[in-house]
């Protein structure tokens, strides 16, 4: 994420997930129309999915903290190998 978690809001985090959702969009559409390879796009949605999950996860931390009375701005945006491998 461009910014420091600790700075982004709740609407700052949903409106980073849609910009990446429209990126995909185009990307599929970008592929369809012959104007990049199948390996470059799978190169870039693997990187949004990443992105995504992790924006996702920070969401879920601050709502939660919020929900608990807590601060939501001590939520931490984690790793992407701690968010990919996660297993509930």
């Amino acid at each position: 994420m461009a910014e420091s978690p600790k700075q982004m809001t709740d609407d700052q985090i949903l409106a980073h997930i849609n910009e990446l959702e429209a990126e995909e969009r185009l990307l599929r559409q970008n592929l369809g129309a012959g104007r990049l390879s199948v390996e470059e796009e799978q190169a870039r949605l693997a990187a949004l999915e990443v992105e995504l999950d992790r924006s996702w996860d920070l969401l879920r931390q601050r709502r939660a903290k919020a929900s608990a009375h807590q601060n939501p701005d001590d939520a931490q945006e984690r790793p992407a190998v701690q968010v990919e491998n996660y297993e509930g």
